[in-house]
């Protein structure tokens, strides 16, 4: 079957057409934009993908979903197809290697371990992970997370800290901490010491995300929401002044303080 009739979809299976197409736009005569990209250059598209993809899932829009995983995908099967071009890898050496270790690290399915709920399963795939890797005698915490975000990051080490037994009892005792963290942030702003200043800072960020990944909730999914309730409030608030004849920069500060106000009592 030629290229031309797999990117038509002659009863080709859609995954080998999307493969088609990417072939056919970084080839001679095709697209002169996707033909120059590199795997550096479209690294922010493919951030730029999997944060629309999580607001897409976080608004519950299947229409969306189903969109933004193409998208996504996309950017697995470009990075494939740059790949291939040099005899480095391709799509299909993409798709074996995560099915084989997908196998390897579920040998409560595929084998005869035994896991018997989701803590089971997460503790054995870590101990795979770790072997596979030969990270027996390397730091436990090495390279978790690398290249996420500071804040997902955090709560990823939080979370795998804890799975060792490095954790808090109780919640008091999280909260108790994000207060003392407070307390030294007020002590070295107080002292005027700017380096403390970043440190408590950073102390006192990293404890509330390990407050909201002790009550098991994304700290990402938190930081949109109160994004979005800010930017939503803001807009009230400059709705109001317009309305009452002021711009943004013309408004004092009590004026707009005053529209924020009247803002969140209506439900903003």
């Amino acid at each position: 079957m030629t290229d031309e009739e797999m990117i038509n979809g002659n009863g080709v299976p859609e995954l080998e057409r999307l493969r088609a197409i990417m072939h056919r736009l970084r080839a001679p005569g095709g697209c002169p934009w996707d033909a120059e990209q590199t795997h550096e250059s479209i690294v922010p598209n493919l951030i730029e993908e999997a944060y629309e993809t999580v607001d897409a899932i976080k608004r519950g829009d299947d229409t969306d979903i189903r969109e933004e995983l193409g998208d996504l995908l996309l950017q697995v099967v470009f990075h494939s197809e740059i790949a291939q071009e040099t005899g480095r890898f391709d799509l299909d050496a993409v798709a074996k290697g995560i099915s084989d270790k997908l196998i390897r690290r579920h040998p409560h399915v595929f084998g005869e371990a035994v896991a018997g709920d989701p803590d089971a399963v997460l503790k054995q795939w870590d101990e795979i992970k770790r072997g596979e890797k030969g990270e027996a005698d390397v730091p436990y915490l090495h390279g978790t997370g690398k290249g996420l975000p500071a804040l997902v990051r955090g709560a990823k080490l939080l979370k795998k800290a804890a799975k060792v037994g490095f954790d808090w009892p109780v919640e008091t005792g999280v909260i108790s901490k994000i207060r003392e963290e407070l307390l030294e942030l007020q002590s070295a702003i107080d002292e005027q010491d700017m380096p403390a200043v970043e440190e408590e800072l950073g102390d006192l960020l990293f404890s509330v995300v390990n407050l909201s990944r002790f009550r098991k909730i994304d700290p990402e999914v938190l930081m949109a929401r109160a994004n979005a309730k800010f930017e939503k409030r803001f807009g009230e608030m400059e709705k109001a002044l317009k309305a009452a004849g002021k711009t943004l920069e013309a408004a004092t500060l009590d004026e707009m303080e005053d529209a924020w106000i009247a803002a969140k009592l209506r439900g903003f």
